[in-house]
């Protein structure tokens, strides 16, 4: 009984921990790297060197994320809004269908990114379930119908990874397209997301997914030759797409086929007590290994992700309370950590 509540303990300690750390770093973007003045953020701290004078979209696809966990542990608190209003203003209308450009409109635009917009929806659907507040459903819903215009049947199928770039086509584009998808099917039973779902899965374990079971980063086209480099969000998507596929299905292979990547993935990617550097893409794959903990219940995965949270902080981590090896904070690296050590914060 004394070692039940000496685990107990250490456990909410570490939860409180958690909660504290991804409280700090919001409060250390918003006084670091948000341009109140304009209602944009920073790519990095350095402001001189920074390419632009505001940060490109994708960090911003981070922290949607991020502040919809924020508000998961402080029910009631608005985050999400403020990011909105940032990710407003990438909003290009142009043909084929509307969707998000890469930097800021009104400064100069740029290209359309399928996975920058899959990752916004990802995010709104994760707060429409939340909420139940049909915007984020309206956005997501037109979000899919853009990143649809980036299928074609070339090399078997799958959806480039930019707009206008028909070069290749990634697990970064594929795999959170199926998340898009079936999220969309979870919000409104519809077959068609579904059957795009499914369309994407298969396409992407039959061309992109390496035996042990993470997956490489991407296939040329129209040559077909494999892109072999690895990243832990690649296996963070297909591990909660398996996830969702076998509470939609019931289906055991898919319950299988989440485990076999998250063990790949573990021995591939988690060395020495850490995962490799990027918090943002190791927060992809924290989803991942959440989904399936709320299955299985084995907490090795989640172990692995407070052991390199942990160590994060005790040693990337600054007195102005954000993160990183260098002297320059990232925007996006910030968003992955908060990210992390909100979802740590809430896991039971």
């Amino acid at each position: 009984m004394l070692l039940l509540c000496l685990h107990s303990s250490l456990f909410v300690s570490a939860q409180s921990a958690n909660k504290a750390h991804a409280d700090t770093l919001w409060s250390a973007v918003v006084k670091n790297l948000y341009d109140s003045p304009n209602k944009l953020y920073y790519e990095t701290t350095n402001k001189q060197k920074n390419e632009n004078p505001h940060s490109f979209l994708w960090p911003l696809c981070g922290l949607i994320q991020a502040a919809n966990e924020m508000e998961a542990i402080h029910p009631g608190k608005p985050y999400m809004p403020t990011v909105i209003t940032a990710i407003n203003a990438y909003y290009d209308r142009k043909a084929p269908a509307p969707g998000y450009d890469s930097y800021v409109v009104k400064e100069k635009g740029g290209d359309r990114f399928y996975d920058d917009n899959q990752w916004i929806a990802i995010a709104y659907l994760d707060a429409y379930k939340r909420t139940k507040k049909k915007w984020y459903l309206e956005k997501a819903t037109e979000i899919y119908k853009f990143m649809m215009t980036g299928f074609d049947t070339v090399s078997g199928g799958g959806l480039y990874w930019k707009e206008g770039d028909k070069g290749g086509k990634n697990t970064c584009s594929n795999g959170p397209g199926v998340l898009v998808a079936l999220q969309l099917y979870d919000a409104t039973h519809q077959k068609s997301y579904l059957d795009t779902a499914l369309l994407l899965y298969n396409w992407v374990n039959k061309y992109l997914q390496a035996p042990e079971g993470f997956y490489y980063d991407m296939i040329h086209v129209p040559s077909l030759k494999i892109d072999s480099a690895t990243y832990t969000y690649n296996a963070g998507t297909m591990l909660e797409a398996n996830v969702r596929l076998y509470h939609i299905t019931h289906d055991k292979q898919y319950l299988e086929a989440a485990q076999h990547i998250a063990a790949g993935s573990y021995a591939h990617f988690f060395r020495q007590g850490r995962f490799p550097y990027s918090y943002w893409f190791n927060a992809v794959l924290l989803r991942g290994y959440e989904a399936l903990y709320a299955v299985d219940g084995n907490r090795q995965y989640i172990n692995a992700m407070q052991e390199d949270a942990d160590k994060v902080w005790a040693t990337e981590s600054d007195k102005s309370g954000l993160v990183g090896r260098k002297a320059d904070k990232d925007l996006l690296g910030q968003t992955g950590m908060m990210e992390i050590y909100a979802r740590l914060a809430r896991i039971k």
